[in-house]
């Protein structure tokens, strides 16, 4: 990856104070480490005219790797060739968005003891970037650089010069000048909207990253005609940061309208005085419960199957009880965001070796399911076309055999009280069915018949006395019989 910011100046007001800004001296060449290889910053022209820098990272591939999702620690299954092969060392992204904010991360603040007064004035600025991905085109670039200031040049690159007719790549090569911008203003521009023209970052999302975007964007972001875009695309599209982040700009640009602080306009509620308990997401009522009926049947090794993006299992690695968590589920897109989620590439050894996720379909036998002590279908079920169930339950409860199953579904005659939900309408979209507290009742009788399990079913959710909890959950426990013999 490769970027250079030039500056232009005379005898009074020499060029080589871009140094003094940077803190990096025009006549040596840097080295930085990095998490993901190597930055160097050195000056390919220094003088009074003309002075220009250049940030050069190395990226070390295999550390990207170790790092990141494909870490051998239950990271989600991808592409092994695309997990070494690809953009990553040759076209600017939020690695050397990152690169920059620790590289010149005085400079990005507007900071210069040695000359206090230069990160205030603008000055004559050129940024060069030769490959930048760009989902969006060049006519996106110039939607987030042109309302800063800057003014744009961006060349699409062609996927072969050669061949023409095979049309341009996602990359641009990227000119901005601007006379107007200080040094620490384009810097920041650069560190917010590199990560959303290339609209992937290689880590993952917190909610500290709202912080991180909001004092980047002070002074643009809230009233950039773009901003609900980079907003999105900077929070890698996690909707409730995205409305966060939002939500505070809007007080920003209100406050800014209005003369006043944030504090001032952001004051309808005294903190004190917010005393009523709200009732916890019903989510976190089924995985209280989930998690309850494991306790109690004393599993230490525990199946969560149909995982999804690892809510259960991320709560199940705070119980130190469970001494080995096991997420499963056929998407590799909800294995990868439950990898991000866990944070594996940041986990230490201990914790690490306590949870896996791998991919797998609950419709075929898994010799990688048995020996557990126990396993979740949490709102699984109703996912799969009735036909399929069959396999579903000798693939649980035939071959794998934990000692406890827990499952939980809808309870379709709750959905009278959902308001929003339109009569006859399932809850979400994909569900192939949704089942009256009668119908679970005898499939889990039956299934627990046919493989040698007690069931007991408990609500989870407010118990309406007329039509039930809005989520049924049985619990199976193996006979003893059949423990007996399993054993």
């Amino acid at each position: 990856m490769f970027l250079t910011i030039s500056t232009t100046g005379d005898e009074k007001n020499p060029a080589t104070d871009l140094g003094f800004l940077l803190h990096k001296h025009p006549e040596k060449s840097q080295a930085f480490s990095t998490s993901y290889g190597t930055a160097h910053v050195l000056y390919p022209e220094a003088d009074a005219g003309r002075c220009t820098a250049a940030l050069l990272l190395e990226v070390d591939p295999v550390a990207l790797v170790r790092r990141g999702k494909g870490k051998g620690r239950g990271g989600a299954p991808d592409a092994a060739l695309a997990q070494y092969v690809n953009d990553r060392p040759y076209a600017a992204s939020s690695l050397l968005a990152v690169a920059l904010s620790g590289v010149f991360s005085s400079a990005m603040k507007g900071v210069c003891a040695a000359k206090p007064e230069l990160p205030g004035l603008p000055r004559p600025l050129r940024i060069e970037i030769p490959a930048l991905p760009a989902r969006g085109g060049p006519d996106l670039v110039r939607r987030l650089f042109e309302p800063l200031g800057w003014t744009v040049t961006a060349e699409p690159v062609a996927l072969d010069a050669e061949f023409p007719e095979w049309g341009d790549s996602r990359y641009v090569g990227l000119v901005l000048e601007s006379e107007a911008l200080t040094l620490a203003e384009a810097l920041r521009h650069l560190y917010v909207l590199l990560p959303v023209l290339d609209d992937a970052k290689h880590y993952w999302v917190s909610a500290d990253e709202v912080d991180k975007l909001l004092r980047a964007g002070e002074g643009w972001l809230p009233d950039h005609p773009e901003q609900k875009l980079i907003t999105s695309r900077y929070l890698s599209r996690r909707w409730s940061l995205t409305r966060q982040a939002m939500e505070r700009l809007e007080l920003v640009r209100l406050a800014e309208a209005d003369d006043s602080e944030v504090e001032e306009i952001d004051n309808a509620v005294e903190a004190e005085t917010e005393t009523e308990e709200k009732a916890a997401p019903l989510a976190e009522q089924r995985r209280d419960a989930i998690i309850a009926a494991l306790k109690e049947s004393g599993a230490g090794r525990v199946l969560d199957l149909g995982c999804g993006q690892g809510q259960l299992v991320q709560a199940l690695l705070k119980d130190v009880q469970f001494t080995e968590i096991v997420g499963v589920d056929v998407s590799v897109r909800a294995l990868t965001i439950a990898s991000r989620r866990l944070k594996l590439d940041r986990m230490g050894e201990r914790q690490a070796s306590r949870v896996k996720l791998f991919q797998g379909s609950l419709a075929y036998t898994d010799n990688r399911l048995k020996g557990y002590d126990a396993a979740v279908l949490s709102e699984v079920i109703e996912h799969l076309d009735l036909p399929r169930l069959p396999a579903l339950e000798y693939a649980v409860f035939g071959a794998a055999r934990p000692r406890t199953v827990v499952v939980t579904t809808p309870n379709v005659e709750y959905n009278v009280r959902w308001e929003t939900l339109p009569a006859g309408h399932v809850r979400h979209g994909d569900h192939r069915f949704e089942w009256t507290r009668e119908e679970f009742r005898s499939w889990a009788g039956a299934v627990a018949e046919r493989h040698g399990y007690d069931v007991g079913f408990r609500p989870v959710g407010p118990d309406d006395p007329e039509v039930g909890p809005p989520t049924q959950m049985a619990v199976f426990r193996m006979t003893a019989a059949k423990e007996e013999k399993a054993a």
